[in-house]
């Protein structure tokens, strides 16, 4: 059985840019592992983390983060996936981020996580041996997603990776920031296009992220408004030589 690995650098990132290729790997027979970055949670948050969850109507006695890893269980389980794994790094805010500006910023000299990432990723690798990888391109700029980039760069996969373009950052602004643009500026195009049931599967799996929806799409409403214009079709930069089996799901553009 192939083995895909997706590499989601927050509690949404996977099921919101590629839950549709996802969906459709598993109903095709592989197996696929989400892992998650950053999903720590924090005691205590103060200041810009604790605004992070406030301002979406969470008190500060409740485990945001907690929270979030049951929304991204229940995401996985509607795309017919194993359940997923979380991994205790913290996310920018944790990290000495203190403004929604700096999240979309320059990353901060002090923020040396790259490291530690990419000795987790390795160990990953080696005992996934996966056939197929997908992690984002960064697109966006957030501080979180460009890392998980480097990281994985650092961590030098043989297998080859789908670069997923980062949902919804994509529809927000028709030139959104591409930090690593010169990253993946060669790589070929290659798109999954998917048909009811994969919709119906990730419009499930992208609504379960409850605590996300009021603030990235306005309410549920706004995601399904976002998820018709991508009509059923996502688009990845292709590093590598897919596995044959993958022809009937993803395409080269162009």
């Amino acid at each position: 059985m192939p083995t895909a690995l997706a590499l989601s650098p927050h509690l949404d990132d996977a099921a919101f840019s590629c839950g549709g290729l996802l969906h459709a790997l598993g109903r095709a027979g592989w197996q696929v592992e989400t892992v998650t970055v950053f999903t720590a949670s924090v005691a205590n948050p103060t200041g810009f983390a604790l605004a992070c969850q406030t301002d979406k109507g969470l008190g500060h006695e409740i485990d945001y983060m907690d929270l979030r890893r049951a929304e991204d269980a229940t995401a996985v389980a509607a795309l017919l996936l194993a359940p997923p794994r979380h991994w205790p790094f913290r996310e920018a805010p944790h990290r000495g981020y203190g403004s929604a500006p700096e999240l979309f910023g320059e990353v901060r000299a002090e923020d040396t996580i790259v490291p530690d990432l990419t000795r987790a990723i390795q160990a990953l690798l080696a005992e996934t041996a996966p056939d197929l990888v997908l992690a984002p391109q960064g697109i966006g700029g957030h501080v979180d997603h460009v890392q998980v980039v480097r990281a994985l760069d650092a961590a030098e996969p043989t297998a080859p990776i789908l670069w997923w373009r980062d949902f919804p950052y994509t529809v927000r602004d028709q030139t959104p920031k591409e930090p690593l643009r010169p990253r993946f500026a060669d790589l070929p195009e290659t798109e999954c296009l998917f048909g009811p049931e994969g919709r119906v599967a990730k419009g499930a799996a992208c609504a379960a992220y409850a605590t996300q929806l009021g603030f990235q799409f306005g309410g549920p409403e706004g995601l399904a408004r976002r998820l018709a214009q991508e009509d059923g079709r996502e688009r990845f930069r292709r590093q590598g030589t897919l596995p044959e089996s993958l022809g009937r799901l993803v395409a080269d553009v162009g």
